[in-house]
Parts: C-alpha cells; structure tokens; sequence
C-alpha cells in the first residue's frame, strides 16, 4: 500500500531529526553552498566584461585584472566546495552511526517471535544496506536542494541583471521541468521499495549458503543454491535497471525541455543584436548563466530518486523501531531468588492458527531440586523451558518463581536467575576466555574463568592449543568441534553460578567419554540449584529427583527413574528403545 504525502513527509521529518545534534556543522555546510553557488554565479557575470571589454573593446586594464579574478574565483570556488561536500559527509556518517546504533539496540530487545517471523538476511540487509541509503538521503540530498537551488537563484539573477526580456522565455520551461520530476518521484520510490527487498533476498539467500556450507556441497546443492541466488541477483538487477531507466528519462526530459529553452533564447538574442540591444558580452554571460542552471536542474531531477529510496530505506527502518519490544513491566528486582519453580494451567501456542504447544500444564520444581523432562520429539519440551525466562510469554495460566510472576519480575534481574546451555551452542567470534565470561560479564576475574574452564574439561583441549584461552573461536565457533564448543557452553554456565538452571540436551554434542566427565561436572553445578533437564539420551538423567514425560504438550507420566520403569508406560517404552540401540 503506497503512502500518502503526509505520512512520507513524516517520515522524513523523522529521519532529519538525526541530523539534528550536528546543526553547527550544518550551517557551516550551508554557508559554505552558498559561497560555492555565489562563486558560480560570479564566474557568469565576469564572462560579460572578459567578452565586451578584452575580446571586443580590447581593454588592457581588463586584460590584465582579468586571469587574476578568475584564479581567485577557483581557489574560493574549491575552498567553498571541500567545506560544503566535507561538512555534509560528517553528518551523514553520523546520522549512519547513531540510526546503525538505534536499530541495532532494538534487534537486542525485540521479542522471540519477531525473529521467528523474519529472515536474518532481510534484517542484516536492512542495518547495512538500507541505513546507507537513508543516509544519502539525509545529506547528499540536502547538498544539492540546497547548493542547487541557490545556484539556481544566483543564475536567475544573473540572467535578470542581462535581459528581463530573455529570462521571461526561460521561465515557461521551468513548470514543465517541476512538473516531469513531480510524475517521476512515484516511480523512483515504487522501484526504491523493490530494490531494497531484493538486496534482502540475495543477503539471505548468501547467508544461508554460508551458514550451511557443508549442507550445500555433501548434498550436491551447488547448482540448486546457485539458480536461487541467480534469481534473487536478477531481480535486484531488473529493479536497479528501471530505477535507472527512471532517472534517464528524468533527465532527458529536462535537457529537452531545457534545449528549446536555448533555442529561443538563441533566436531572439540574435535578433536584439541586429539593434545593438543585446551586446556580445550580455549574450555571453546570459547563455553561461543560463547553461548554468542545467546542471542543477539536472541534479534536481536525479536527486529526486535519491531522495525516494532514502524515504523508503527510512520507512522500512522505522518500522523495525516501532515494533514493540519485550513487555518488561515488572518492578521486582532480586540479586538472587531462592529458586521454587511452578507453572500452574500454562497453555501456549506459537500462533493463533496453531495448535497449543503447551496445554493446561502444571508442574512445581521445589528449591534445589533436579527435574528431568522427557518425552518423543515436538512433545513441548524445549518450548516449556523457553516460557521460564520469557523468551515466550504464556497464553494463559502462569508460571512463579519464588512464588512472583515471572512477569512481575524485571526482565534483567529474571533472566539474571538463570543459566541456560542448550543444544544449539551460541558462541562469539571472540577468544575462549571472552566466551567463557560472558557467563558474566565485567564482573569475574582470570581466576574465575580458569577455573569454571577446569570445572567443564575446556582446559583439557586447550592446553593443546597454540594461543590457549585466547584462541578464536571463529564465527558461531566453526573452529572448535561440538563437543569443545558445549564445554565452553557448559563453563559459561558455570561461571554465572544462577540458582535456577536450564540444561536442554546439554550434554547432545559430546562423545560418550567426554559425556560422563561433563556430566560430573553438571551433577557438582546442579548441587543446591534448582534444574530443569531436557535430555534426549535417558540415561543421563536417571539420577534426578523426578522425572516427567511430556506427550502433546502435556504430562503423561512422572516419578522417579525406578518408578517409571516399574510402571511399564511411554517412559519405559523410550528407555527400553534406547537401549536396545545402545545394545545393538
């Protein structure tokens, strides 16, 4: 749906408001246009005296000022341009900065399902691509309206100041040239909109083959992957070659409309001369004046499209601003809770059209107890844990910790509570030691972090790597094996030391060996915390104080590991598979 003047004249008012902080630096900017317009409009009225006076007259005191105006005319003329081109380019690196730093704050506080419902690429696309774009928008279209329509005005005058009578011919052109740039603008924004989502789909597209290049070649997925991009790179070359097509047509309009200008212009000039109304110099400095004014009017025309694809570019990011972040409305804040878990009549679903995930389900984890969850694959495991930290907020029911809301709580001081190792290891393109404190950042010291790394076995594999703890670990940890990747995963948790612990197929990655040293491990971190367990392998969680197997989204069965093998249900159903394939 297109939008209405208004709505983009908000948008761009909203968008200069990052320019705001830097207006000394844009005056500086706008006196410095004015100075290079007046210097052009100066250059036209000395081709008057140089004509008349020097090639006409021959004038020797002309003659001899003369070179020497126009060298000063040039050296002022570039000192104007370098202050005005330099004073713009530090505000639009500085509207990229601070419109970079925005949207990225919000990515850090927009909820789960956000992410859920859009692609990384098209977002990265956006913080990347799309800021550039509106940055153009914000300072190199303000230099040319600006320095244009001021060299626009200067040559007007110019053109008044030799002939009244020919300037009124020039002035019939001028609402035709408003006229075509006013038809254009609508087809410059539409094709800006469509090439800002195609950049979206080759980054997506790129990103994924990235990500999964291992995919991609064991299962011959080359030419497939290629065909996709292929498609996602034309249709941005398509959208680029109209908007292109766009702008050429904008400006050969404006050189035709202009060339009939100049040819009436030359055809009643030549008629004046006849009676000495028009001198060679007049006509000089008119038509100077005159060509003069194409070149803005030809920016003009082409700064249109800028400007259409920085409002669209802007449009796009505001509205990543204006997605509400997570509810964070609670007011309680505790440095460390005691740790009793409840959920009481939970239900969630992931959409309105989707079946509940979690259904009416109750479950109370006392202070300092282990509770293994288990059950078949898309049972709900991994999304009831998700809802503890408020990754997901519940549909109905609720869930306490400490017997609060979990929405009650600070969102920070909440997930302050809570240490998470999961299957899907996240690690950053940092060191070991930096992975390991982000267990707890800016407050643990080198001791601290050599010894949860001793605690999780990472200093088993370290001490064989040239630069130790200060190894990168390279993107998402690509360097490192899974199994070295969940143990700094697991010392990260240990290093943060919160009373409630969320261990999802922690231990998934790890060989059997490696599995039972983590594992103790895990046993020693889970003393006097209160943990909720999701494993895949049933005979890591036999020790738990109680074990509950989930099936739609709800308990089927609970008790101890002995309790539910003795009751022949779908526990013992899962234990008697694992281990016959474990036998086998």
């Amino acid at each position: 749906m297109s939008k209405t003047n208004a709505e983009l004249s908000d948008v761009y008012k909203r968008l200069l408001r990052y320019a705001l902080p830097y207006w000394g630096v844009f005056i500086i900017g706008i006196i410095a246009m004015a100075a290079s317009a007046a210097v052009e409009a100066g250059l036209m009225l000395l081709l008057k005296p140089l004509t008349d006076e020097t090639f006409v007259a021959h004038n020797e005191n002309v003659t001899r000022w003369m070179p020497w105006a126009f060298i000063a005319i040039f050296i002022a003329r570039g000192a104007a341009g370098f202050g005005a081109e330099f004073s713009l380019g530090w505000i639009g690196r500085g509207v990229i900065k601070s419109l970079r730093h925005d949207v990225f704050k919000k990515f850090l506080v927009l909820p789960a399902r956000f992410f859920d419902n859009h692609s990384s690429g098209p977002l990265l696309s956006k913080i990347t691509y799309n800021v550039e774009m509106v940055a153009e928008s914000a300072t190199n279209v303000v230099t040319v309206v600006i320095r244009d329509l001021l060299t626009i005005v200067f040559a007007l005058g110019v053109m008044l100041y030799n002939s009244v009578r020919l300037s009124m011919l020039v002035a019939v052109v001028v609402p035709l040239i408003a006229l075509s740039v006013r038809v254009l603008s609508r087809t410059f924004r539409r094709y800006s909109s469509r090439i800002q989502d195609s950049v979206g789909e080759v980054t997506q597209v790129t990103e994924e083959v990235i990500q999964g290049s291992r995919v991609v070649k064991v299962f011959g997925g080359q030419e497939y992957e290629l065909q996709r991009f292929s498609e996602a790179n034309e249709k941005n070359a398509k959208q680029n070659l109209k908007l292109v097509g766009s702008k050429a047509l904008g400006v050969a309009v404006t050189q035709i409309l202009f060339a009939f200008a100049i040819a009436a212009v030359v055809y009643v000039a030549g008629k004046e001369s006849v009676s000495s109304n028009v001198t060679p110099g007049t006509f000089v400095s008119f038509l100077g004046a005159m060509i003069l004014l194409l070149q803005p009017l030809r920016r003009l025309t082409n700064i249109n499209a800028t400007l259409q694809r920085g409002i669209a570019a802007a449009d796009s990011l505001f509205k990543i601003l204006d997605e509400p972040a997570e509810k964070n409305s609670g007011t309680i804040c505790k440095d460390r809770v005691a740790g009793n878990v409840e959920f009481k009549n939970v239900r969630f679903a992931y959409g309105e059209n989707k079946g509940a995930v979690i259904d009416d389900f109750s479950l109370k984890v006392d202070q300092g107890k282990t509770v293994a969850i288990v059950g078949r694959s898309g049972s709900g495991k991994s999304t009831l844990v998700s809802l503890l930290p408020r990754f997901y907020d519940v549909e109905s029911g609720v869930i306490e910790l400490d017997g609060v809301a979990v929405q009650d709580y600070e969102l920070a001081s909440l997930r302050g509570n809570i240490s998470l190792v999961s299957q899907d290891v996240v690690l950053f393109n940092d060191t070991i030691a930096n992975n390991l404190a982000y267990g707890r950042l800016g407050s643990c010291s080198r001791a601290e972090i050599l010894r949860a790394a001793e605690a999780a076995y990472v200093l088993d594999f370290v001490r064989d790597l040239p630069e130790g703890m200060e190894t990168i670990v390279g993107d998402r940890g690509v360097l490192l094996s899974g199994g070295q990747r969940q143990r700094i995963a697991i010392g990260r948790a240990l290093l943060k030391d919160a009373p409630v612990l969320i261990l999802d197929e922690a231990t998934s990655a790890l060989d059997t060996e490696s599995e039972r040293r983590i594992q103790q491990a895990l046993n020693e971190l889970m003393q006097n915390r209160t943990t909720l367990v999701i494993a895949h392998r049933l005979s890591t969680v036999e020790k738990a104080d109680r074990i509950i197997v989930m099936d739609g989204g709800r308990i089927v069965e609970s008790g101890t590991h002995s309790e539910l093998l003795a009751r022949g249900g779908l526990y013992a159903s899962l234990y008697q598979m694992q281990f016959s394939d474990e036998a086998v």
